[in-house]
């Protein structure tokens, strides 16, 4: 499985292998980030700042959609 597809698990009705994918590579940024994202989608605010703050991000402004996007375009 690649990355771009775990957001589309996030974004589906696969949530919970989203979750364990990042939660497996916890430590990496990039999963961070994309753990973050699950949350996000879950409405777990709390859960998604930390888990931007461990990927050396904040939640950002925009859309969770958006956000996937953006990070597709930048993985590609």
């Amino acid at each position: 499985m690649t990355l771009l597809h775990e957001g589309d698990y996030a974004m589906g009705p696969e949530w919970d292998a989203a979750h364990q994918i990042a939660q497996a590579h916890e430590g990496d940024a990039l999963f961070d980030r994309i753990h973050a994202i699950v949350h996000r989608i879950e409405g777990d605010e709390w859960n998604a700042d930390y888990w931007y703050r461990r990927a050396g991000l904040t939640i950002p402004d925009m859309a969770v959609a958006d956000e996937i996007g953006a990070l597709r375009e930048n993985l590609s």
